[in-house]
């Protein structure tokens, strides 16, 4: 169910990723194979507060090259947990048939989130974040986080909140 905004007294710490809050275009999805090879997909993804305003979901989308329509690809739900002054973030997709489990926090002007797949780790990390524009950078290592590989990167931005 949704909410309106952040749950009362929670607001700075729900901001890290409440400030995310609204529509936004995905202007570049770059995947980099290991092969070198690069695919570039165009999207949406669109966030919203849930569960009494102590968690947010988001929900992203990207255009079908046959149809040009929107096609969902998974959501998010990140709940912040004030025991471990963290963000609990599960990724959903049933395009892959796929469920991540991922601990975030706020590093700096970045917000990096770690997880496992399969025999992988994996950060997902948010920079260059702005009031309209952010990065989104999937970073993976195969040998416990001695070498990290970027896999993908997104430019997201938002059309300027009114004043």
């Amino acid at each position: 169910m949704g909410a309106i905004g952040p749950y009362p007294g929670l607001e700075e710490k729900l901001s890290t990723f409440g400030q995310f809050v609204g529509d936004w275009e995905i202007l570049e999805d770059r995947f980099f194979g290991s092969d070198g090879s690069e695919t570039v997909l165009e999207g949406e993804v669109h966030w919203c507060w849930i569960l009494d305003g102590k968690a947010v979901q988001d929900v992203w989308m990207f255009r079908d090259d046959e149809s040009k329509r929107m096609v969902p690809a998974g959501t998010t739900v990140r709940m912040y947990d004030p025991k471990i002054d963290a963000w609990h973030s599960v990724w959903i997709t049933a395009e892959r048939h796929e469920i991540l489990s991922f601990l975030g926090r706020k590093i700096g002007n970045e917000i990096v989130l770690e997880g496992k797949f399969e025999n992988d780790l994996l950060k997902w990390i948010f920079s260059e974040i702005m009031p309209n524009s952010f990065t989104w950078h999937e970073k993976k290592s195969s040998d416990l986080g001695k070498t990290w590989t970027l896999t993908e990167r997104m430019k997201i931005r938002r059309e300027e909140r009114p004043s």
